[in-house]
């Protein structure tokens, strides 16, 4: 037993210490990224650019009748002076088709493919970028709202650096209306925008959104394009990009708002699919640990494992900590990983201090933002449990699963819209 007893006294410092530390990291490193671009001063509208490429936005739509009006109306308004808008039509079952031929006819330029069969997202980016002579591609999701400035924001990347492939934005929730919409306000500054400016200013970063990210044709072409087999293919291109060489940003400026889960079973779908391309990518790049040319991934797929042996260390306290209960077994001396006493009250000191340190950042976005604050206490009860319990689950199931076979779409859940989000002039209140 006192082996055990050794084995849990070590994982209850990894399970403790491991995201006290990362949550640190971030914290600097988005701290470094904010002072490095300037952003100590007030939202300003993008500066000119030397010259304006132009740019095709590419909107992948399945079954999106009821939100593709919306989300091409944005996209038309980009206040960019040389682009087009090219909606891909993936096979859909509902009235898509018809709500994108009538705005073809009332749009000039606005473009409509149509695919007979369901491929994929993956393959409706392809679709996409074999049709347009434009070298950059600025691909959002067929229920996004594009803010005006998106493009001129993320092209200033490309022209200042040839290496750049990729400049991927700052996703907004307009989703809020419940206390799941609320806390992921909180969660995609708190953690996935902190996580990004930290990764940036490390040197590299883990996926591009693909809710909102603009791509050098030429250097999608050169890897081959999108991933038809990966459940995220946002995260299987930019693993791609960097190992082939090339260079991904993030650009906080470039804003598009966008429509998230509010019931549990919805949240639950997504974050499993998030889990397992994350394990789809782990599985395909675990090489890049043996070859030291890449090694500039090396703490990407380190991060992905030690999230991964993470999450089933809970699991296994999980279960060690309930069977200490039943005498016949006699496991004593266990106490409960999970009771917030210790370095428990530590780690939610860190997180509070971690969502006021983004609230703060991306409040020159969003002033409103701040009155999230004080729901996003019950994030470590909500959405850990579905992201550790999604990690575990995801794993497996990739595993089993059978070798290349198409990601296909799924209908998500949309929430319930917050009505003062949907209209331009608020979008555009920064």
């Amino acid at each position: 037993m006192s082996t055990l007893h050794y084995f849990w006294h070590s994982a209850l410092h990894f399970v403790f210490y491991y995201p006290l530390f990362m949550s640190y990291l971030w914290m600097i490193g988005a701290l470094i990224f904010y002072w490095n671009e300037r952003q100590l001063t007030p939202y300003q509208q993008p500066g000119i650019l030397p010259f304006y490429p132009k740019v095709a936005v590419l909107v992948p739509c399945f079954n999106e009748g009821d939100n593709a009006e919306e989300t091409l109306s944005h996209a038309l308004a980009l206040n960019y002076p040389h682009f087009e808008v090219i909606a891909i039509n993936d096979g859909s079952s509902d009235h898509t088709a018809e709500v994108l031929n009538r705005l073809a006819k009332q749009h000039e330029k606005l473009r409509v493919v149509h695919l007979a069969q369901n491929q994929g997202k993956a393959m409706a980016l392809q679709a996409g970028s074999v049709v347009t002579d434009a070298e950059y591609l600025l691909g959002i999701d067929g229920d996004a709202l594009l803010d005006s400035h998106a493009a001129t924001w993320m092209l200033k990347h490309f022209i200042e650096d040839e290496t750049v492939a990729a400049v991927t934005g700052n996703p907004r929730i307009r989703t809020r209306s419940t206390l799941i919409g609320r806390i992921q306000v909180g969660e995609f500054s708190s953690i996935v925008g902190m996580i990004k400016r930290a990764q940036q200013s490390f040197g590299r970063l883990f996926t591009v959104s693909g809710v909102i990210t603009a791509f050098r044709k030429s250097a999608v072409h050169e890897v081959g394009y999108w991933s038809a087999d990966m459940l995220t293919e946002d995260i299987d291109i930019s693993w791609k990009l960097q190992r082939a060489g090339w260079n991904i940003h993030f650009e906080p400026n470039a804003l598009v708002w966008i429509l998230m889960p509010e019931t549990f079973n919805g949240l639950w779908k997504q974050r499993l699919r998030w889990a397992m391309g994350g394990a789809q990518v782990l599985i395909k790049n675990i090489d890049v640990l043996f070859k030291p040319k890449l090694n500039f991934l090396w703490p990407l797929i380190f991060e992905l494992i030690l999230t991964l042996v993470w999450s089933y260390l809970m699991l296994f306290m999980l279960l060690v900590w309930l069977l200490h209960f039943i005498p016949s077994l006699g496991i004593t001396g266990i106490n409960s990983p999970f009771l917030p006493y210790g370095t428990g009250m530590l780690l939610g000191g860190t997180c509070l201090l971690q969502f006021a340190i983004s609230q703060w950042m991306d409040s020159r976005y969003e002033p409103r933002l701040g009155k999230n604050y004080f729901w996003m206490i019950w994030y470590p009860f909500v959405f850990w449990l579905i992201t550790l319990s999604a990690s575990i689950v995801a794993f497996p199931k990739v595993l089993f699963r059978g070798q290349g076979q198409r990601a296909r779409w799924i209908s998500p859940d949309r929430g319930m819209r917050d009505p003062t989000l949907n209209d331009v002039s608020i979008i555009d209140e920064k």
